[in-house]
């Protein structure tokens, strides 16, 4: 795994990820699982801060959901906050070390979207994240998930961990909040996704195997994984909470 002294994340990604976001069946097909969660398990958001939020892809499906939300973004690398603030010109934005973060009942939803696995000190953001949210307050996160599912795709987004679904969940008790919708997600791809990283690993030097490959695919197989995704997001609004995925998603409330 990577070490505390690698970034939390390749800076020169961001530039790549604000041009293949809103094409991409993965990003798309996050938002939508995120956006549905928000909506049927939080349900009105007056004040929403997203921890990490990069380039505001996340953020601007969230404005677009809930027009009359007061939004904010932060994020730890200013190259990020360039593309957000063209997409949300409407947010508030500031980059900020969630690690430093001395916020306290401050906002209704906090969202934290592939984020906390690059921090070594996971534990201290979400205590942070939990101060800062009102009574009543909810939290959405999302992580990679499964540990079997390592790979240099991981190193090369300076991931510090892949989670297991217990750690994740106990952290998040740690810090005085109370789970309240737990699902998996990417599920139906997940042999898909443990033949791509068995191959990744396979190669010694890293240039047999770039981990962009993953983005960089062709339009028809992107349009069959955006079916797939569909019908998986199908499948977790019938009630259907999957145990198997390559994202996790959890949404927790404070007292």
């Amino acid at each position: 795994m990577t070490t505390p002294e690698q970034a939390p994340f390749p800076v020169e990604s961001f530039e790549k990820l604000a041009a293949l976001e809103a094409g991409n069946w993965w990003f798309r097909a996050r938002n939508k699982v995120l956006i549905w969660a928000l909506k049927r398990h939080v349900g009105e958001v007056r004040s929403f801060l997203e921890i990490g939020c990069g380039t505001g892809f996340v953020l601007e499906g969230i404005h677009k959901a809930f027009p009359n939300a007061q939004l904010q973004g932060s994020e730890y690398f200013h190259e990020g906050l360039v593309h957000a603030r063209k997409r949300i010109p409407s947010a508030h934005f500031k980059q900020l070390d969630a690690t430093l973060m001395d916020e306290k009942d401050q906002y209704d939803v906090i969202g934290a979207f592939d984020v906390i696995e690059h921090i070594e000190e996971d534990q201290l953001v979400l205590n942070n994240l939990a101060r800062a949210l009102k009574p009543g307050g909810s939290i959405i996160v999302s992580v990679p998930q499964h540990r079997w599912l390592w790979s240099k795709v991981d190193e090369y987004a300076c991931h510090q961990r892949r989670y297991v679904r217990a750690e994740l969940l106990e952290k998040i008790s740690s810090s005085g909040l109370r789970s309240i919708y737990v699902t998996s997600f990417v599920s139906l791809l997940v042999p898909l996704m443990w033949l791509s990283r068995v191959r990744s690993n396979k190669s010694r030097d890293g240039a047999a195997y770039n981990p962009e490959s993953e983005f960089l695919i062709p339009g028809w197989l992107n349009a069959c994984l955006t079916g797939v995704m569909q019908f998986e997001l199908c499948l977790i609004r019938l009630g259907l909470r999957l145990p198997v995925g390559g994202s996790l998603l959890v949404i927790a409330r404070k007292g």
